[in-house]
């Protein structure tokens, strides 16, 4: 049972967690902390949490778990703000997209990554923000990833996987390197995919019609385009070693498929599309054929 959980940022993230742990009966109070006054008195309405205040050093004061739902640029203020306000035990873990920014920001503030500090990325979410958007079940049968480090408290750890697991989460571990490169593959590059085709559409002549027709593969893709463009912007200054690195090999793979089509090469088209086929169903869709 945590007793006070403080969440720092009580959006769709923030927002589920807490959700989440209510309905597993796994906290007993919580307490929000965030810059919008409006969306904190919402959350309390909602009974997201019990109560709120705007000073992140008064939100953590007596809180045995901290969470951090914050833009990866918002983590050094709010963790220069709790330095020297925790309870005795407190425990602090994050959700931040990048993981070596916040593990930076941790040794500026501290001198070196605390012990009781566990950085973790909730693989999870979806374009809509604040707190009305969250919902308990969000974290149910999604992956969290851990990046704890050699200073990090092994209790501290097992106290933040429990907490995921309470909320029906699967928890697993990676360094914090790997992880920025992986979801920098999976997840950020993604990202700029969508917000560069919707972007480059809309700069069209006939954008209008462009969009009046666009079908339904054109909204699944361009979903994530409608995401926070704050917290995007910071994800990509944060992780842009590593995004760099994804973009300048998908821009050679795109550079590929333009010379197919414009050389009618159909052999070399079907070739990357039935290996993207492959790749998709069996990675992505757990070895399920599609329909057709």
């Amino acid at each position: 049972m945590i007793e006070r959980l403080c969440v720092v940022g009580v959006g769709l993230i923030g927002g589920s967690l807490a959700r989440a742990l209510r309905a597993a009966g796994a906290v007993r109070e919580v307490v929000g902390c965030g810059r919008g006054r409006a969306n904190l008195e919402r959350a309390v309405a909602l009974g997201v949490v019990d109560r709120f205040t705007q000073d992140v050093g008064e939100a953590v004061s007596g809180a045995d778990l901290v969470f951090l739902a914050l833009p990866l640029g918002a983590m050094r203020p709010a963790l220069e703000a709790l330095r020297d306000r925790l309870a005795p035990g407190a425990v602090v873990t994050d959700g931040g997209s990048a993981k070596a920014s916040v593990v930076a920001d941790a040794r500026a503030v501290f001198g070196a990554v605390p012990p009781f500090f566990v950085p973790g990325h909730p693989i999870a979410g979806t374009e809509k923000n604040g707190v009305e958007a969250s919902f308990a079940t969000l974290y149910r049968s999604r992956r969290v990833i851990l990046t704890p480090l050699h200073e990090t408290d092994p209790g501290a750890v097992a106290r933040v996987e429990e907490m995921w697991r309470a909320c029906g989460a699967e928890v697993s571990y990676m360094t914090v390197g790997h992880h920025d490169e992986v979801l920098a593959a999976t997840s950020h590059l993604p990202h700029m995919l969508a917000y560069a085709l919707v972007d480059s559409l809309a700069r069209l002549e006939e954008h209008d019609e462009v969009f009046r027709y666009a079908a339904g593969g054109f909204r699944d893709f361009t979903r994530i385009a409608s995401s926070n463009p704050v917290m995007w912007r910071d994800i990509c200054i944060a992780n842009r070693e590593a995004l760099a690195r994804m973009l300048g090999r998908f821009s050679g793979e795109l550079a590929e498929l333009t010379a197919a089509v414009e050389g009618g090469d159909g052999e070399r088209l079907l070739e990357i599309f039935a290996r993207a086929k492959r790749a998709r169903d069996r990675y992505v869709d757990g070895g399920v054929p599609s329909p057709e």
